[in-house]
């Protein structure tokens, strides 16, 4: 009677250990994730109603949804997370919430997403504009973004070619290596079509602050230029412009409805891109890559459409010729560059190559000034 017992305890125990296990922890997962059961959760730094960073990286999220036929229950979205420990909160909620991938899109959400993803190995977190995944020793951490320098480069040739006074100024949200391969990559497009263009930069220190955002823009207009470019993630510097009679060139969406007499297009994502490939491997039992980009060849980066009432004669075809010349291996970092200090940093004939998922060009060239 005892050894019945005993069994019978064993095996009550043996069940509850195991059901204890099946979820999204460090057991294994019961079920097969599929396409019908997969959940998603989405971290983001600001909410749609930006109308730049957010907004276009949701609308990545539903034109992955509608792609993959995923159904809105399958899809949580965490916004107007802050890059603090609100940011670990989120990330567990949504694994709480059965999530198996997730998606963490800010520059600072990285260490948290490290930080959970060592808790739970069976769950993927995909990381955008981050570049640690590859020395974190996390199968299930990941880092993504793209080459959206390409982009730029073109729309600074809209610039370069409408500024009167050859002189630029461009709003940016941070002094980091994302910010600074953008912002010189913008000008050495207006420098190809412009060589008397010069250009001057702000900091806001801050991803989506509207009025700080105006508050540069107007400083720069006021010390001369009349293109402003921006690497921040409202349209105030477009309304900005459109306010003081200049002209503007967006980011992450197409911001012509914002500024409709000074926006004359934008450097854009298509997000969607990474989102379904991410998913459809995770799905098919595939293995994500620790690092993942793309350009304009895959279509994950382009500038919007133009402003045909208001951009320089002769801009859609300088655009059209730079952007074979990048299809055709050319590449915007190509020497010789020099730094603001005169110093050679990329030689004649070399091109300096971005990485996978994290910018990291971070020379302030000739002919760029950073106002402190």
């Amino acid at each position: 009677m005892k050894k019945s017992l005993f069994v019978v305890l064993a095996l009550l125990f043996a069940t509850v250990l195991l059901a204890g296990c099946g979820g999204n922890g460090g057991g294994g997962q019961v079920e097969a994730v599929t396409l019908a059961n997969i959940k998603v959760g989405f971290v983001h730094i600001t909410n749609p109603s930006d109308m730049g960073y957010t907004y276009n990286h949701h609308q990545g999220t539903l034109k992955m949804m509608q792609a993959l036929g995923l159904k809105d229950d399958q899809v949580i979205n965490k916004f107007d997370i802050s890059e603090d420990g609100s940011c670990e909160t989120a990330l567990r909620e949504l694994v709480e919430s059965g999530c198996n991938i997730i998606f963490g899109t800010s520059f600072g959400f990285e260490n948290f997403m490290m930080e959970v993803a060592r808790d739970y190995p069976n769950i993927q977190f995909c990381h955008a504009t981050g570049y640690q995944a590859a020395d974190s020793g996390l199968d299930n951490m990941h880092n993504y973004f793209g080459a959206i320098y390409q982009a730029r480069y073109l729309s600074g040739i809209a610039a370069g070619l409408k500024t009167n006074t050859n002189k630029l100024g461009y709003v940016s949200a941070q002094p980091f290596a994302e910010c600074i391969s953008g912002y010189t990559a913008f000008y050495l497009g207006a420098l190809s079509v412009n060589p008397h263009v010069v250009m001057e930069v702000i900091y806001t220190n801050d991803w989506n602050n509207p009025t700080a955002e105006s508050r540069a823009a107007q400083a720069l207009i006021d010390r001369g230029a009349d293109v402003l470019g921006q690497h921040a993630d409202s349209t105030a510097t477009q309304t900005t412009a459109e306010a003081r009679g200049v002209w503007g060139v967006g980011y992450n969406s197409n911001m012509i409805s914002a500024a409709p007499n000074a926006s004359l297009t934008s450097a854009v994502w298509d997000w969607s891109i990474y989102l379904t490939f991410a998913i459809k491997t995770l799905v098919d039992g595939g293995i994500i890559p620790v690092d993942w980009s793309g350009g304009l060849a895959e279509g994950v980066c382009d500038v919007s459409a133009l402003n045909e009432a208001i951009i320089a004669p002769g801009t859609a075809e300088a655009i059209e010729a730079a952007r074979q010349r990048i299809l055709g291996g050319w590449d915007v970092f190509t020497g010789p560059l020099y730094d603001n200090q005169g110093n050679l940093v990329i030689k004649e004939g070399e091109t300096f190559v971005e990485p996978q998922s994290a910018p990291s060009f971070d020379y302030i060239l000739q002919g760029i000034t950073v106002i402190e």
